[in-house]
């Protein structure tokens, strides 16, 4: 049991040390084309937006705005990945960002070429803006609600793990968002660096080895190590707390203690400044129905979503192993004495709640940026998520995600996009207010 803890521990700090590695490209110029819809639907140049570029340690290198063909270019002094950030506010009257939370990209140029950004804009009636005041109409309230079920879905599978640790050990994990982040991060690093970011002997082999690999198969490896991350969790840290009879609120301080740690390890080795994935960031929406405008990246991250949920949900359901934790989650006592190993289905829950975590905080990266403070930011959302939807139901986390995705999007409709997250807490209360124990929550009596 050591030797696998220590197995897991150097993979850990090997993985997290590699993110220190810089960035290796190549470039001459960065550039960004910008264009929206007019009334007929047609594409035209936006003129006149500011954009400005930094490196990747946050210094300004230069700044300047469209041209009469939408274009924004800009010298870079070397080789590099550059960050370039777009000031909403020079927009043109009518024009917003598809997407408002994202106004930095990030640009990779080789040697002798031209690294390109790609900004998504559009008319105001079709977009949530940054002043929130453009009036509601029926295409910005379906685009809302089409990122706000984007956003429940990428939530809910964070959620399903914490909702399942609650009912299976009664923790309220505040570490669980950095579980977000970590899996985030190790994909960002596998997609970047490859497995040589920590065997550096395999740097002149080819890819999957000496280099990048493809975000997919990065992916993967983040998933698996997510749950490898949380079996280390459980292993090292809350099951000796269990097996001594430690209380749940001294648990649950230190899983406040422990999300602070890793937060800012995360931030010593990754840094503060934004990153973006090597593929799949720089993609053009397309417009379905008249109405809604999605990338293909997002449209088959929801997809993958819908079907790990889907597959989460036959296995709760289904499989001896789901049954174990439903059962564990309903009554801890009678489960044990029914002959149920309590211990190794909760270690499966961690493990599981892991896995979620990284594939849902992976999916975040790719739709907002690569950030160390992404699951701090999610972990409000979470909370209530599974509040609304019931502590300790896998099904409850999923509903409440949805709705809170959905109240955070459409509630910029009325307040500016800085509050949005008012949305979560209003819908959040106005549910508890009529049923406290939450949407599929059971009913107790206390006393």
């Amino acid at each position: 049991m050591q030797k696998r803890r220590f197995m897991f521990v150097a993979v850990f700090v090997a993985v997290l040390g590699g993110l220190v590695v810089p960035a290796s490209a190549e470039g001459e110029q960065v550039q960004v084309r910008l264009q929206a819809r007019d009334a007929d639907g047609d594409r035209q140049p936006v003129i006149g937006v500011v954009f400005s570029v930094a490196n990747e340690a946050g210094e300004t290198i230069g700044a300047g705005e469209t041209d009469e063909e939408g274009v924004f270019l800009l010298d870079v002094p070397e080789a590099g990945t550059y960050i370039v950030t777009i000031d909403p506010e020079s927009l043109p009257p009518g024009i917003g960002l598809v997407n408002p939370d994202r106004i930095s990209n990030e640009a990779r140029v080789d040697v002798g070429g031209v690294g390109n950004s790609l900004f998504a804009v559009d008319s105001e009636d079709g977009v949530s803006t940054t002043s929130g005041s453009s009036g509601i109409s029926v295409r910005r309230v379906a685009q809302l609600s089409a990122d706000g079920i984007k956003l429940g879905l990428f939530l809910g599978m964070a959620a399903i793990g914490l909702s399942l640790i609650f009912g299976t050990t009664g923790l309220t994990s505040f570490a669980h968002s950095e579980m977000m982040t970590f899996g985030m991060l190790t994909s960002y690093f596998f997609n970047y660096y490859g497995l040589a970011g920590f065997l550096g002997f395999m740097a002149s082999w080819p890819p999957p080895f000496g280099g990048g690999v493809n975000l997919i198969f990065a992916t993967m490896i983040s998933v698996v190590l997510g749950g490898a991350f949380g079996y280390l969790l459980d292993a090292s840290i809350f099951a000796p707390l269990r097996r001594r009879g430690t209380s749940l609120v001294a648990q649950l301080v230190i899983t406040i203690g422990l999300a602070i740690f890793l937060r800012y390890l995360f931030l010593f080795l990754f840094g503060g400044g934004p990153r973006f994935y090597a593929e799949y960031t720089a993609q053009s929406a397309r417009t379905y129905f008249g109405l809604v405008s999605l990338t293909d990246k997002d449209l088959i991250a929801m997809g993958i979503t819908i079907a790990v949920l889907v597959g989460t949900g036959v296995f709760l359901q289904r499989t001896r192993t789901g049954k174990a934790m439903r059962a564990i989650a309903d009554n801890r006592d009678l489960a044990e004495s029914s002959g149920i190993d309590v211990q190794r289905v909760i270690r499966l829950v961690w493990v599981a709640g892991g896995a979620l975590a990284s594939l849902g905080g992976t999916f975040l990266g790719l739709s907002e940026n690569v950030s160390w403070a992404l699951g701090f930011r999610m972990l409000l959302l979470i909370f209530a998520g599974v509040t609304l939807g019931g502590l300790g139901t896998a099904y409850g986390a999923l509903i409440g995600c949805l709705l809170v995705g959905l109240g955070v999007q459409l509630s910029t409709l009325f307040v500016p996009i800085e509050l949005k997250n008012v949305g979560a807490l209003l819908v959040m209360i106005v549910v508890l207010m009529v049923r406290p124990q939450g949407i599929l929550g059971r009913a107790e009596r206390i006393g």
